[in-house]
């Protein structure tokens, strides 16, 4: 596809009776799911945006719509004189302006069109917290397109080949003149390639690729997280007519582990402790994602919230060294069942507080009698 082919209504998705609201809604549903914001890294977004914002800026201007629907992108070419209504100054060569936004993919730069590469798919994979901590090697099932064994990518039964396509002389492109202009089209006989399959493979039907299922490995990195892209070369959809392959990403996402929360390289958790634990203080012990025993010490007076950190039992570092923190919240637990011996002792030690032990308690109250005395 040229960049003179590419139809304003179809990158909306409206029709071209479409009115002024229907286009400013297609529009904003558009731009919001392919802002650049929206997808840090993504070319292909980008490209999107950058594409419906072109469209939306014409379709939005009535003199601009009126005169892409007489002329198309015609319209909009340097030659176009004013007086057509065109507005050149805004929109510059509309060619350039594809070009700019998607490269050689839509055939952009005069004669043969290029061999466009193949799609690239996407995967997502769902994974363990303690993989994402190890790693992992495992493999995945996917349909996908791949060179044709038969021709080997060209299209053509073997023994067969190609010839120049009579009807644009191998160009790729025709012109066909509407009014004073001359606009400048795919070739409809070899649809831009310039050689026409004389004897079409049949396994391809000329395409030069096939769906298969393919197997592949895929190696999980240790420190992995939500949102995490890896990359497989030349392992996405075959190109047309022999064309490079496309990439495969794997997006990984964690499943929610029972213990652990992450936020980054630490881990966090909560640890119920003993009301005498906490007033007197001792040691909890646990176990990190490595199954190794990590043992924190609980000083005396120790509140529920208070959070104690443990350096380098969190997780590891994508691509990098070292571990991040475990970091754990301690509550405080009251006992729910009680002998009548622990409550004599319960009772004895509530008759010898002075208000001393709980300061934070006594200083509320002093608080609060001072707020309403009058």
């Amino acid at each position: 596809m040229s960049a003179t082919d590419i139809d304003f209504y179809e990158l909306l998705g409206v029709s071209r009776d479409a009115d002024g609201g229907t286009i400013k809604s297609a529009y904003r549903k558009l731009a919001m799911k392919h802002h650049p914001d929206r997808n840090p890294g993504c070319t292909e977004s980008e490209a999107t945006f950058k594409a419906i914002s072109v469209a939306y800026d014409c379709l939005k201007d009535p003199q601009k719509r009126a005169a892409y629907d007489r002329y198309g992108h015609a319209a909009f070419t340097q030659g176009m004189s004013a007086g057509g209504g065109a507005g050149h100054q805004d929109f510059g060569d509309i060619g350039d302006i594809f070009e700019t936004i998607f490269g050689q993919a839509f055939g952009g730069g005069g004669g043969r069109a290029q061999a466009r590469r193949g799609a690239d798919l996407r995967y997502d994979m769902e994974i363990s917290l303690e993989d994402a901590f190890h790693g992992k090697s495992t493999q995945i099932t996917i349909e996908v397109s791949e060179t044709c064994d038969t021709c080997h990518g060209s299209g053509a039964t073997p023994g067969t080949g190609k010839r120049t396509c009579n009807l644009c002389s191998g160009y790729g492109k025709v012109r066909a003149k509407q009014g004073f202009f001359v606009v400048e089209r795919p070739c409809p006989n070899c649809h831009g390639r310039g050689e026409v399959i004389t004897t079409p493979c049949r396994d391809c039907r000329g395409e030069g690729r096939v769906d298969v299922q393919q197997t592949i490995d895929v190696e999980i990195p240790p420190g992995v997280d939500t949102g995490t892209r890896i990359r497989l070369s030349g392992k996405g959809e075959a190109g047309p007519n022999g064309a490079p392959s496309g990439d495969l990403y794997i997006f990984v996402h964690l499943k929610p582990h029972t213990i652990f929360q992450r936020e980054g390289t630490t881990l966090a958790t909560r640890v119920p402790v003993s009301f005498t634990t906490a007033a007197l203080g001792g040691e909890i012990e646990l176990r990190d994602l490595a199954g190794e025993p990590v043992t924190l010490s609980v000083p005396a007076g120790l509140q529920s919230g208070r959070q104690l950190r443990q350096r380098g039992s969190g997780m590891p570092v994508l691509q990098g060294r070292g571990r991040g923190d475990l970091v754990v919240e301690i509550v405080v637990e009251t006992p729910t069942k009680l002998s009548k011996e622990q409550k004599a002792l319960l009772q004895q030690f509530r008759e010898t507080e002075t208000g001393e032990e709980c300061p934070e308690s006594r200083g509320f109250f002093e608080k609060l009698r001072t707020a309403f005395a009058s």
